[in-house]
């Protein structure tokens, strides 16, 4: 007898789990086969989901067959999520699987009952949350369906049905589906709408997936001998960062490369702390991969962004789709292409004339015409030319500086260096989002780091400050925050000193 294939949704109060299982019911009973359901009333109160698990037999005529009551550990093909908290939990309770779980969840956040009662900021830390569901599911779909339903003016119970119907897990046609929606009776037209989002985005992922597994193994191919140098010389723990950057940075610009981000690692080995290697690893492969106009042209011609830009619009097969992209690039954008002497003297050119950070040039580049689409990839085909610009010249010198910090720091506090690997993430992005994370970095690095370093304030005491001020820069871009910010900490050592 076949085995069947079991599914286990997790819902909150008014997500429509039980309309959602009523669906997959009536469109597997449309089509022959055998379906069992049962709910499991969860918690009031935002303390726990309320469950269904369903039994899917794969073939016609098993309508008789002894189906299970309940999921079992490590036994569950499908997991189904209405928030992303909720697929935590199915992950912590055994039921989802690397070897054999497909998790469709939102990636919206609903606070549960232990978050809001917190003093404090309570909230789970969503990267630990998607780092547990991409590492503990064999395969993933993941967005944002709360928006997807609003979007479409559908309801998050029939994006989540057409995301499952995208998944292929099941032996149901699409029209099987949509057959029970109607059935129903409930904002058909709406939830049809939904259905066919979440149907669009989920197929649109999964062929996402594949090009990413392909991309990761050709990127693998090639510098095999540099991910077993790092199997032999870096802990487990960071293997999976260190890895991943390796492949990232090969990508990226070529296998030279990734070996300077091995050659920068081995510094940060030696200092002992897995943790701190961990954390200067993700950011490390993050800052070497810095965003110029070459990487946004990449970005801006991959296939993987069509299929995405035609599932949100929501654009059929046969149907044209125009893309147009807007940029508006300044004097330092186009001085960071160019070689670093004729870079510097055309930014000092524009000083002198203010010219710089006032012109822009506005372009309009369609690039679903040939014109358009060549222009940007001739740009993102200058990968070779990348080490000889001004920016690469720039952005090394600046990672260097950073690195000489976090090693620096680590002999006097691990905290401290590991704060300071984390002021990474201010550096983002490109323009004027780049300018200011950078400004408000070494903002940071001059008024709080160095001081440090040079012994006029408590190691102990500096990465709290580091860490508070990244916080403020963070939470302001502008600045305002962070200046009150660093103006209190550098009040509160003025008076430690004249305690002492």
């Amino acid at each position: 007898m076949s085995r069947p294939v079991t599914l286990l949704i997790g819902a909150l109060g008014g997500d429509g789990g039980g309309v959602l299982c009523d669906w997959i019911v009536s469109a597997a009973q449309s089509q022959g086969l055998g379906v069992q359901a049962t709910q499991i009333p969860g918690v009031a109160q935002r303390t726990g989901a309320t469950t269904y698990y369903l039994e899917v037999m794969l073939a016609r005529g098993l309508s008789s067959s002894v189906l299970a009551l309940n999921p079992a550990i490590g036994e569950v093909d499908v997991a189904l999520a209405t928030e992303l908290l909720e697929a935590g939990r199915m992950i912590f309770n055994g039921f989802v699987t690397p070897e054999r779980t497909t998790l469709i969840a939102s990636t919206h956040r609903v606070l549960a009952i232990g978050e809001r009662m917190a003093m404090g900021d309570g909230s789970f830390d969503v990267g630990r949350l998607l780092r547990a569901v991409k590492e503990r599911s064999k395969e993933q779909i993941l967005f944002d369906m709360d928006q997807a339903a609003e979007e479409s003016g559908g309801v998050i119970n029939a994006v989540l049905l057409g995301a499952l119907a995208g998944s292929g897990r099941l032996p149901i046609p699409d029209a099987a589906f949509e057959a029970s929606i109607r059935h129903a009776g409930k904002s058909v037209d709406t939830n049809l709408a939904a259905f066919a989002f979440g149907r669009g985005h989920a197929r649109g992922e999964l062929e996402q997936a594949v090009r990413e597994h392909r991309k990761r193994q050709a990127a693998g191919h090639g510098v095999e001998d540099l991910l077993e140098r790092a199997r032999r010389a870096f802990p487990a723990a960071s293997l999976d960062m260190v890895e991943e950057g390796v492949r990232r940075l090969a990508t990226y610009q070529d296998k030279a490369y990734a070996t300077l981000y091995l050659d920068r690692l081995d510094t940060v080995q030696a200092l002992g702390s897995p943790e701190l290697l961990r954390e200067t690893a993700r950011h490390l492969a993050v800052r070497m991969s810095f965003e110029d106009v070459i990487r946004v042209a990449q970005a801006k011609t991959s296939a993987e962004r069509l299929v995405r830009v035609r599932s949100e619009v929501r654009a059929k097969e046969h149907e044209p789709l125009e893309i147009t992209e807007h940029f508006k690039p300044g004097i330092e954008e186009i001085a960071a292409v160019l070689p670093p002497a004729l870079a510097r003297r055309l930014i000092g050119w524009a000083e002198r004339t203010g010219r710089l950070g006032k012109v822009y040039f506005s372009m309009h580049v369609r690039t679903t015409t040939i014109w358009g689409f060549a222009r940007l990839r001739f740009l993102a085909s200058l990968r070779w030319w990348r080490p000889r610009t001004f920016r690469f010249v720039e952005e090394q010198a600046e990672i260097e500086r950073w690195l000489s910090s976090i090693r620096a720091a680590a002999p006097l506090s691990v905290d401290l260096a590991r704060e300071i690997a984390e002021s990474a993430r201010l550096i983002k992005g490109y323009g004027d989002t780049y300018k200011r994370g950078l400004q408000n970095y070494h903002r940071i690095a001059d008024e709080v780091i160095a001081p440090t370093l040079a012994g006029r304030m408590a190691p102990c005491a500096a990465a709290d400050a580091v860490a508070n001020a990244r916080v403020a820069a963070l939470a302001d871009p502008e600045g305002e925050s962070l200046s009150k910010t660093l103006a209190a900490i550098a009040s509160s050592a003025t008076l430690r000193h004249a305690a002492e």
